[in-house]
């Protein structure tokens, strides 16, 4: 799940390999590029960190991250 962290939403995702796990980074950058709205990410083999928040707002969490947020959750739920 997603947790607050240094005013950022964070969550770290694992899939069974790399393939998996770029597939879904892809899937994540199509949705990010829509809403014109890029987070913050990480990748090493099959696991994924992904950090959100709106720098617009001053780096603050604000509604457009739990949109994203909502919408990454929806490739993997």
């Amino acid at each position: 799940m997603w947790q607050e962290q240094d005013n950022q939403l964070t969550r770290n995702f694992q899939f069974a390999d790399f393939s998996e796990a770029f597939a879904f980074m892809t899937r994540v950058a199509l949705i990010a590029e829509k809403m014109d709205h890029h987070p913050w990410w990480s990748n090493v083999y099959n696991q994924v960190t992904i950090k959100l928040s709106t720098h617009d707002a001053g780096n603050t969490i604000t509604e457009k991250d739990r949109t994203l947020a909502g919408a990454i959750d929806a490739l993997v739920d």
